[in-house]
């Protein structure tokens, strides 16, 4: 068997999600001290922050956790709804800053930036159009640009930003859009390959084109059989997890192995933080499937 190519650019983590960690408060949810001994013991690193909330929030108390589980912090993670214009920008600082201070305290670099959904994530119904004005476009990537200025400037973070189902950067055609309309030294792409598959991308082609866009990965696999299922029923991204749309690889789509080969062809460090929606779930069932994906992830050279 011919051993797979060492992919010494990539970094590799998990983060709370893996543990259908969705909140930063939910008695469904494993509590944070087990998140940490088991994504220690599955053999991951890095983590990224989860819900504000979830982990300790004090720099001090975090650090003395992660720290003696061997733990790093990759990142943390806000949602913001920027389409919605200058009306916002100060509730949505309130929420960024709070993330980034301790994101930057922690020693990351990055903070993942998620855009609103158009629909409840969990009843489906409509909270806005599908599809963006063109004025709402520019608030978008206009109010992304600041943000990503403001970011770097005050906390030295680079924001990436995550297309997601159900949000309006999520296909091929908008995620396009919105990179081809911000500026690469301010913003650039968290690709998460579920999320795009999800929405009918190519992740290899993707990173293949925008490549100097690509700041961050997110590892995820969908199972095709049960995301035809959801297409069809037009059933929300909340509903769709929960009927186990999100699967663990190598048993869904894309193929992991070519999208971390193309990764490691950028010729840059990147994070690729492995994140299998769950919420919720069986508070035993995420531990085994993290040690299977790391060793798979070994087995890929990573």
């Amino acid at each position: 068997m011919t051993k797979p190519s060492p992919l010494s650019r990539i970094r590799i983590g998990s983060a709370p999600d893996s543990w259908g960690v969705w909140f930063a408060d939910d008695p469904r949810q494993v509590p944070w001290q087990r998140f940490l001994d088991e994504v220690a013991g599955a053999g991951y690193t890095w983590i990224e922050l989860g819900p504000y909330g979830y982990l300790p929030t004090d720099p001090a108390v975090l650090a003395e956790e992660t720290g003696r589980r061997g733990l790093k912090v990759s990142a943390g993670t806000v949602f913001t709804g920027l389409h919605h214009g200058p009306a916002v920008w100060e509730k949505t600082w309130a929420h960024v800053a709070d993330n980034a201070a301790l994101a930057q305290a922690m020693g990351a670099e990055h903070l993942v930036v998620i855009p609103s959904f158009w629909r409840d994530d969990k009843t489906g119904a409509a909270l806005e159009d599908r599809d963006l004005t063109a004025g709402q476009w520019r608030d978008l990537t206009g109010l992304t640009e600041r943000l990503g200025r403001e970011v770097r400037e005050r906390y030295g973070l680079r924001i990436v930003v995550h297309p997601h189902a159900d949000t309006h950067v999520d296909s091929e055609e908008n995620v396009a859009r919105f990179l081809d309309a911000t500026d690469p030294e301010l913003v650039s792409l968290c690709l998460d390959t579920g999320h795009y598959a999800y929405c009918g991308g190519d992740s290899v082609k993707l990173i293949e084109t925008y490549g100097e866009r690509i700041g961050y990965l997110h590892l995820k696999q969908v199972d095709p059989e049960i995301l035809a299922g959801v297409v069809a029923d037009e059933v929300p991204f909340g509903p769709a997890v929960a009927r186990g749309v999100m699967c663990e690889p190598p048993s869904g789509v894309p193929a992991l192995e070519p999208v971390l080969a193309a990764a490691q062809a950028l010729g840059v460090e990147l994070f690729a933080i492995v994140e299998q929606d769950m919420y919720p779930c069986d508070p035993d069932r995420p531990y085994p499937i993290a040690v299977r994906t790391r060793r798979f992830l070994r087995s890929c050279g990573a």
